[in-house]
């Protein structure tokens, strides 16, 4: 599945969550999401996207 149709795992989600509420963002940031959330490197990767999505609405709606 791609684009609106795909589905984040709860883990994915919740990684995503974290790592847009971090100021600055941990670095390298794909290690430190897989150390603290069971993710596999693909899923780290989609969680650092997730959040980058999450940070710009955020900053659209205040």
């Amino acid at each position: 599945m791609t684009g609106a149709d795909h589905q984040h795992s709860e883990s994915v989600v919740q990684a995503a969550q974290w790592l847009a509420d971090q100021n600055p963002a941990p670095q390298p940031i794909i290690p430190e999401l897989r150390k603290r959330f069971p993710l596999s490197a693909v899923e780290a990767c989609e969680a650092a996207a997730l959040s980058h999505r999450y940070r710009i609405v955020r900053r659209a709606h205040g």
